[in-house]
């Protein structure tokens, strides 16, 4: 009687092991444990025989009964492992990232031009000077000849700060203030740029933003002449934009220097391009840096390093500068 049932359990294991799915397991459940299953049919027979072999019986039924629950059970356990394996493995989020190796850091075009500008101009016996970009009005206006009534100083155009007296301090609107600081601070001869960041209440659009880059040059000696300036002109157009390029000065006006012109490029063959801002420093402005201008003349000149880049990488909206895009910027 036992080998009968060690050989269904025998039977019984080879089709447990061989079931690919709970749904297979489960049905196979059913026909080793069910209503219609072997062991099921088995017990209901036990009333016909002997109380001996009844009990003979019994014992080998619930112990055959057991051992396909236990087998049962291990196989379920194995097929619900797997089968959350299977499902983690499609829900896996994948979290490494591609390595696409190490970048060097990137110099902006702006800096790039910055930088080419101060190596240039220190090749030719300039030093860098720097001042505050928060400035109270007198070196802003008031010692560079701008008169009470001037455009410049309308909150229109300048940015004032909520300090002190009523628009008495502001964000510089240019980096001619420097100029008066450094005649207060250094002795002539002045050879000097004064390159930094500036403000205006400008609309950003394709030539204007609100906060933008000067640089201006500064050279107060004995016996400076308005052709040194075109000397000097000529030597930075040269010198930056190359030998086929050359410069002109038209007369303009500004209240810091006399007489005062501006000054454009051209490639030959091309158009004039307007660069610039110059002049001989004014004598109100000299006697408010400290300086007597019957004993020292000078020169100054200036323009935007944003219009610059602009005009040497041939780049036509200026907002892309700032606009930060990776793919843009590495161009330069």
């Amino acid at each position: 009687m036992n080998q009968e049932y060690d050989l269904h359990l025998k039977e019984a294991k080879g089709e447990i092991e061989d079931s690919a799915d709970l749904e297979s397991l489960k049905k196979l459940e059913v026909e080793l444990l069910g209503k219609k299953s072997v062991t099921t049919q088995a017990k209901r027979s036990l009333g016909n025989l002997e109380p001996e072999e009844r009990r003979e019986l019994g014992s080998v039924l619930n112990e055959t009964r057991t051992k396909l629950e236990e087998m049962l059970l291990v196989k379920r356990k194995e097929l619900e492992s797997e089968l959350m394996r299977e499902q983690l493995e499609s829900e896996r989020l994948d979290l490494t990232e591609f390595d696409r190796g190490h970048r060097l850091g990137h110099r902006h075009v702006v800096t790039q031009t910055w930088e080419r500008l101060e190596d240039l101009f220190i090749g030719m016996g300039y030093t860098v000077s720097e001042g505050p970009e928060i400035e109270d009005e007198w070196h802003n206006f008031g010692a560079l000849n701008f008169p009470l009534g001037h455009p410049a100083r309308d909150m229109y155009d300048t940015l004032y700060v909520d300090y002190g007296e009523p628009m008495s301090t502001l964000l510089r609107t240019h980096t001619s203030p420097v100029q008066i600081r450094v005649m207060e601070e250094e002795e002539p001869p002045i050879y000097s740029i004064m390159p930094g960041r500036v403000f205006r209440s400008d609309t950003a659009d394709a030539t204007h933003m609100p906060v933008f880059h000067q640089i201006e040059a500064l050279v107060i000696d004995k016996g400076i002449t308005f052709g040194d300036l075109a000397g000097t002109i000529e030597t930075f157009t040269t010198a930056y934009f190359g030998k086929d390029f050359e410069s002109r000065l038209r007369p303009s006006y500004f209240p810091f220097t006399e007489p005062s012109a501006e000054f454009d490029i051209r490639h030959p063959g091309g158009k004039w391009l307007e660069l610039g801002g110059c002049g001989m420093v004014h004598p109100e402005v000299l006697k408010a840096g400290g300086l007597d201008p019957e004993e020292w003349q000078g020169f100054a000149f200036g323009f935007g390093l944003d219009r610059l880049a602009l005009m040497r990488h041939e780049i036509d909206d200026l907002r892309e500068l700032f606009r930060n895009d990776y793919r843009f910027l590495t161009q330069f």
